[in-house]
């Protein structure tokens, strides 16, 4: 069984593993984005530590943060924002105090978001944003899913962010076809190469299964391409600027909210 006490070794070394290299390369944009790991996994770590209320405040900040750069590229507006940042809270609230009621808590936070452009009578943009909040709603909410899984959603993490690693430079080492036009940067190749180490990740951190497996394999890169897609819409190529390294919080989680979707589903 996964346990945050089993998985912190690992993180650790990999954050001094991941220093050393960082520090040999001498790249600035390297040693900005490991500061911002090295601070960030040991709060993550620590929340999820404390169980379930340390997940469900993680999985909150993370479904606000997310909503609110969401909603910048889908250019929503104020009302719209809030209300399915409220939807989102409230379906992490609800997967940590009353399991049993998750799905009818998205069901309100779809209403809740539908109610937004309707009462607003917009007829020239509603349908716009009713599909947007929806999207939204189907796709950040799942952040909920960090408070039943606990410290398998720490392993399913790491083994997307190794295989989205591995992708990146196999890809560019091997070539071969696209994997998307909806990011030309992407080669099967490299998908492959990522899939076999984010594979690797889960059995090393003894969290490998069947539904694991499809979560890191197609799941990790179906998100990438989802958010590449509304990227793309939106015309914008991060989902924010304030992370260090990486954009926005969105660009680092994307293919991990896929994942922890298809976990639920086939769970």
């Amino acid at each position: 069984m996964v346990t945050v006490a089993s998985l912190a070794p690992y993180l650790g070394g990999a954050l001094v593993l991941g220093g050393i290299a960082v520090a040999v390369s001498r790249r600035r944009e390297l040693m900005v984005r490991w500061c911002a790991w090295a601070v960030g996994v040991p709060l993550v770590t620590g929340a999820f530590w404390w169980g379930r209320p340390g997940a469900a405040a993680v999985a909150g900040a993370v479904g606000v943060i997310a909503v609110m750069e969401f909603g910048g590229l889908m250019r929503l507006g104020r009302a719209d924002r809030l209300v399915l940042a409220a939807a989102v809270v409230g379906v992490v609230l609800t997967a940590w105090a009353a399991p049993g009621e998750v799905f009818r808590a998205v069901g309100i936070g779809a209403l809740a978001v539908a109610a937004v452009p309707l009462l607003a009578g917009d007829a020239d943009h509603g349908l716009r944003r009713l599909g947007a909040g929806l999207l939204g709603l189907a796709w950040l909410s799942v952040s909920a899913a960090l408070v039943p899984l606990g410290a398998s959603a720490l392993a399913l993490f790491a083994a997307v962010s190794i295989a989205d690693i591995a992708a990146y430079f196999a890809g560019r080492r091997l070539g071969g076809p696209r994997l998307s036009p909806l990011s030309p940067a992407k080669r099967w190749s490299g998908t492959l190469a990522g899939a076999a180490a984010g594979l690797a990740t889960l059995a090393v951190l003894s969290a490998l299964s069947w539904p694991t497996a499809v979560a890191v394999a197609v799941g990790g890169p179906a998100g990438d391409l989802l958010e590449s897609m509304v990227k793309r819409g939106a015309q914008a190529k991060d989902a924010g600027r304030w992370l260090p390294g990486s954009g926005g919080l969105l660009d680092r989680i994307d293919s991990l909210l896929v994942a922890l979707a298809v976990v639920l589903v086939l769970n």
